[in-house]
């Protein structure tokens, strides 16, 4: 029996929000936000990144963004930089007591939730999470509809 695209989004939404609450009660241990623990998993890789990938990453509007970033930076977690290819964008990188703050919090998140899936399971979840974003998205920027996962394109 095909279940119902409600009831998917159900099970999305539920896990969801259950693992953001389980994710904010080891954070809050160290004054992180959601939000905040985002932007330092993307600029964890030291490669530095301009404020519309971070915003889009963290899942924040640009002012939400701009609030947070100025927070990040006051904390001595995050500094700002012009990008070197072009001047006119703003790259952010982690400060080294924001490495090693991100190591203390990864170090706790992923005590926290490693655990909850075998690692077979979780490769697999991971794998048909990312194939069904990856067709939402596809639909989203081309306009296509009527993509279903797991048929060939």
């Amino acid at each position: 029996m095909a279940t119902r695209p409600q009831d998917l989004l159900q099970l999305l939404t539920r896990a969801e929000r259950l693992t953001t609450r389980r994710l904010q009660r080891v954070l809050e241990e160290s004054g992180c936000s959601v939000e905040a623990w985002r932007v330092l998993a993307l600029l964890a890789d030291g490669q530095g990144h301009n404020m519309t990938a971070i915003a889009d990453c963290a899942f924040l509007p640009p002012p939400s963004l701009t609030k947070l970033m100025d927070q990040l930076v006051d904390q001595n977690w995050v500094y700002r930089r012009t990008d070197p290819g072009d001047r006119r964008r703003i790259l952010a990188q982690l400060t080294p007591r924001g490495v090693e703050f991100w190591r203390r919090l990864d170090r706790g998140v992923r005590a926290e939730l490693t655990p909850l899936l075998e690692q077979e399971d979780d490769d697999r979840l991971r794998a048909l999470l990312e194939r069904l974003a990856g067709a939402l998205d596809d639909e989203v920027t081309t306009g296509r509809a009527g993509n279903v996962v797991g048929r060939g394109r």
